[in-house]
């Protein structure tokens, strides 16, 4: 950074009003000892999930939106901004403070640089490995899916990333939207070659309940039997396509959880931990209620939460920890085990500052040949964006709305629903929207877009039944993402409600919704089979292509009722 450039940055900080720690900062370095982990123990886990394919160093908003309702209010992970900083004891300013929240987000991300990266994450591990003899890392699922070249590839470039990055261990969710086939390819054939195990406890046959996957893996670290449990995301077939799946029956299934938990610890295992995508509220639940769990690695949520949750149960204590998205974190989980139980732990959770850890060259040659087949078509720009565009949080964000505007006006729609997904890429002020960006957001095996008449009853019925996944009391019931994004009809919510209650003030172009009257809807990514339709990156890129610069994006936001101080709620 030359000295125009520093004063720049400095100024768009000061007027931001964003505290930063010094000129050091600014300059995109950070105190020597930022990476220093002191070892701890004899046994070391390490995990990352939720990657979503991003192989690059990327930009990552984190939400102003994560509403906990019931007894979630006011607990990690449903903690935002300040709430959380506070809650964790993280200096409002720091560099921790930008990896964890999404204060003054695009100042701090000029000032402190990309996070993530797989070159960049492969040179912590070894890092953090070096100190750590015999450490595992594990993958919590997620990965195989989120970008172009993942999708182009069919998942190739991220099982040979995995592979190189030293993954041991994972367990699903995404992955399976390649097809029921094509994950026990990988498994049957790349991973078993390469030693890597893939446990998934709860994904069963349909006809006799026979385990598809193996349930769980001990594996001895310094001479301690270490069990991991693998834990799939309980609703694929549901948030997904069933068909993609259709001879496979996945679930929560505590009393198997138990089984094996037990089942493990008979055959000498001293530390036993669940590898999990169940999403942290249900990881906290199944903490509650299945005993001898000594730390639950989860993810689903994409919550990157500093510090381990530690919830009692009838046979002690659980630790349950959530490691964020996008390859921006590592979890490094250190136990001290002696006389076959743990004396005591120690966690942290390491942000990937992309500018702080220098680029694997083995894992940077892989990914650079992996792209050179596809850099023309993932470098093409579509337009420019104005607005920092952004995806996550529980009702909506830019990049959505964008897809929401232009569904709407290329399918000549009155409205638009977009899924509540939680990947994708956030992109600041004045950068490019090429069509790599573009797939951060939509690449997925079942892009079809639609335009279907729907009466007003119909909108609210569907919009009723994704709030209820997002905020229905118990966890257990909480199948999917975020809320359904929405374009062209204005709303109110009240998370707190039942269902058929939450959703009201419905308005379109400043009218009421008419239950009787039939709307033209746009949508994309039908979970039936044989859906057909123009795949959604054709439709947003010609939007983008014709508006070339994206600017002033108006936020359709739903009124929110009765969360008022709810500390998972900034706007």
């Amino acid at each position: 950074m030359n000295r125009r450039e520093f004063l720049q940055v400095l100024a768009a900080a000061s007027a931001s009003g964003l505290a930063l720690d010094s000129r050091e900062a600014l300059a995109g370095k950070a105190p020597n000892h930022y990476y220093d982990l002191p070892a701890f123990g004899n046994v070391s886990l390490m995990h990352m999930t939720d990657c979503h394919a991003q192989l690059k160093p990327i930009w990552f908003r984190e939400p102003n939106v994560n509403l906990g309702v019931g007894s979630a209010i006011g607990r990690a992970p449903h903690l935002v901004g300040e709430h959380l900083l506070k809650a964790f004891n993280v200096k409002p300013g720091s560099r921790d403070a930008h990896a964890f929240s999404y204060i003054d987000f695009t100042a701090a991300a000029r000032t402190y640089g990309k996070v993530g990266g797989f070159a960049h994450l492969k040179t912590l591990v070894d890092t953090v490995r070096a100190t750590r003899p015999g450490s595992l890392l594990m993958d919590g699922g997620d990965t195989w899916q989120g970008s172009a070249t993942a999708l182009w590839t069919n998942a190739q470039d991220m099982v040979d990333a995995c592979i190189a990055l030293g993954v041991n261990v994972m367990t699903p969710h995404w992955e399976m939207t390649y097809g029921a086939a094509r994950v026990q390819e990988i498994v049957n054939g790349d991973f078993k070659k390469a030693g890597v195990d893939f446990v998934a406890q709860n994904v069963v046959t349909n006809d006799f309940g026979d385990q598809v996957f193996q349930p769980y893996v001990i594996k001895v670290i310094n001479g301690v039997q270490v069990a991991i449990i693998g834990q799939a995301f309980p609703y694929t077939p549901i948030a997904n396509p069933r068909w993609m799946v259709p001879d496979w029956s996945f679930g929560i299934r505590d009393e198997s959880m138990q089984k094996f938990v037990d089942e493990a610890r008979a055959k000498g295992a001293q530390v036993v931990v669940v590898l999990s995508h169940n999403g942290m509220d249900v990881d906290l639940k199944m903490a509650s209620r299945v005993t001898g769990i000594d730390a639950i690695f989860g993810g689903h949520t994409h919550d990157g939460v500093p510090q381990p949750v530690e919830v009692k149960n009838a046979g002690g204590m659980t630790l349950v920890t959530n490691a964020g998205s996008n390859g921006k974190f590592l979890g490094v989980m250190d136990f001290d085990v002696k006389g076959g139980k743990i004396r005591g732990w120690k966690y942290r959770l390491l942000p990937v500052f992309s500018n702080l850890l220098a680029a694997d060259p083995k894992m940077e040659a892989l990914i650079n040949t992996i792209r050179k087949p596809f850099e023309a078509k993932l470098s093409e720009k579509l337009a420019v964006t104005e607005d920092l565009l952004y995806r996550r949080g529980n009702f909506n964000g830019t990049y959505d709305q964008m897809i929401c505007d232009a569904l709407m006006k290329v399918k000549g729609a009155d409205a638009a629903f977009s899924p509540g997904f939680r990947w994708g890429t956030s992109l600041l002020p004045g950068d490019a929207i090429t069509m790599e960006q573009l797939m951060d957001q939509v690449a997925i095996t079942y892009p079809q877009t639609s335009l279907t008449n729907m009466k007003g009853e119909q909108i609210k019925t569907i919009m009723e039944d994704v709030c209820d996944n997002l905020f229905n009391a118990d966890p257990y019931y909480q199948q999917g993402g975020d809320m359904v994004r929405v374009g062209g009809i204005q709303y109110s919510v009240t998370p707190n409600a039942t269902i058929g209650n939450r959703i009201g003030d419905m308005t379109l172009r400043g009218k009421a919704v008419d239950p009787n009257k039939t709307y033209k809807v746009a949508g994309w990514a039908p979970v039936g089979e044989g859906a057909k339709g123009t795949p959604i990156w054709e439709v947003v890129a010609e939007y983008l292509r014709d508006v070339k610069v994206v600017k002033q994006v108006k936020l359709n936001q739903p009124k929110v009722i009765g969360m008022g101080n709810n500390p998972g709620m900034v706007v």
